[in-house]
């Protein structure tokens, strides 16, 4: 059997993991991978320094290399790269969720128009397999709803904070100690990360493109400790939350923000790095994967499953994995979060006077919104009290309005519940 051929980009984690176990397999090899810095000390056992080099375009233009691996990250310079590769004849397997939420149309049409494959599985959730059985598997049914937590990082710092009643920024600094968290974790906490894959995970599933600059993107660096000691008293548990579901009127609702998930629901039992997704069709009902969604092995794993998948249709016809491949091309009609509708937990801070609660509750029905339960816990040195409020389901546009107009109460918190 002739070996497959295949040039990665890119030997941090997950090239690294990739590099390893792919080693196992006699039918693919590795003979060249691009890094920065040639030199560079890695920790690879066995690893053949003869292949690596600085020169992308070496890796491109070798016509003997069947399949272009890509783990940076990143929009550029992966995309220069990937679609040269293309270009080039090369079939892709990439891991880059954010180059897929933002150029997955490109690539896709770029493919498509040169006869290649491109596998992703790794980019949605690390090792847990999700984009292959939705293409296969899960074919047949039309998914209509999407509830997952797909960032590892966020989904420790709020862990740790529910189980030590921890602040935010004391856990944030120690995931950054012990590698959970990058120095920079914008792209973590303020839920960029977990924005490109709901947002690549939706257009599968739904077959629309989700366009990635109008999905509602809110972070947890306002939780508070308070915040999951009330969301315990009230039976539930604080999680960041992808959300993308298909409305009665054929819009999509796609968005990632904070969320009080149920303590009765899976998702409130995820917990540190491992990641979850709950998906909701026809006739498939509700289904839950779970798994590691990120690390050197888990999301090595993905990467070698794509990348066996194309070795084994490579030389055997001449359109390759069909079924992998994009089909649809209509745009989705994304709802903004303005027009949505949700449960929400309010935490205000408010003058210790008479009638503070009924303004509360004259505000919220003046708005249309409904309120489930309205609490008031002790009252501070000075002279303030601390009132939690459930509405029932509202328009996001009235709670925000109904917020606008609590003159001297300051809301602590809005998070929205499941």
């Amino acid at each position: 059997m002739k070996k497959v051929k295949i040039g990665m980009l890119g030997l941090g984690t997950v090239g690294s993991g990739v590099y390893k176990t792919l080693k196992r397999f006699d039918n693919v090899e590795i003979v060249k991978i691009s890094v920065k810095n040639i030199d560079k000390p890695r920790n690879i056992e066995g690893l053949d320094e003869s292949i690596l080099t600085t020169d992308v375009y070496s890796i491109i233009n070798d016509p003997e290399i069947d399949i272009f691996v890509e783990v940076i990250g990143g929009v550029n310079p992966a995309w220069e790269y990937i679609s040269a590769a293309i270009k080039a004849g090369k079939h892709i397997v990439t891991a880059n969720k954010e180059l897929l939420a933002k150029k997955g149309k490109e690539l896709f049409e770029l493919a498509e128009e040169n006869n290649r494959v491109v596998l992703y599985e790794a980019a949605i959730a690390g090792g847990i397999p999700l984009i292959m059985p939705l293409k296969t598997i899960l074919a047949g049914n039309d998914i209509t709803k999407i509830e997952a937590i797909l960032n590892g990082t966020t989904n420790y710092i709020l862990t740790k904070m529910d189980v030590e009643g921890a602040s935010y920024n004391d856990v944030l600094k120690e995931a950054q100690e012990l590698g959970y968290a990058e120095t920079d974790p914008t792209g973590d906490v303020e839920g960029f990360d977990a924005m490109y894959k709901i947002t690549t995970l939706s257009t599968i599933a739904f077959g629309q493109r989700v366009d990635v600059n109008k999905v509602y993107r809110e972070g947890i660096s306002k939780v508070r400790a308070e915040d999951m000691k009330a969301a315990n008293e009230l039976g539930y548990k604080i999680k960041l939350v992808a959300i993308a579901r298909i409305c009665e009127d054929g819009r999509v609702d796609v968005r990632v923000h904070p969320t009080l998930v149920p303590k009765k629901a899976t998702l409130a039992h995820i917990n540190y790095v491992t990641n979850a997704v709950g998906m909701s069709g026809y006739p498939i009902g509700d289904i839950v994967l779970s798994g590691p969604g990120a690390g050197e092995f888990p999301t090595a794993s993905s990467v070698i499953g794509d990348i066996l998948n194309i070795a084994a249709e490579i030389e055997t016809t001449d359109y390759p994995l069909p079924m992998m491949r994009c089909k649809h091309s209509d745009d989705a009609n994304i709802v903004p979060i303005s027009e949505t509708y949700n449960k929400y937990y309010i935490s205000i801070t408010a003058p210790n006077n008479k009638g503070v609660i009924g303004k509360i509750g004259t505000v919220c029905g003046n708005k249309n919104i409904s309120v489930s339960s309205i609490m008031q816990k002790g009252v501070s040195e000075n002279n303030t009290a601390d009132i939690t409020v459930i509405t029932e389901v509202c328009k996001e546009a009235d709670i925000q309005a109904a917020i606008s107009e609590l003159d001297g109460c300051n809301i602590n918190s809005l998070i929205r519940v499941m």
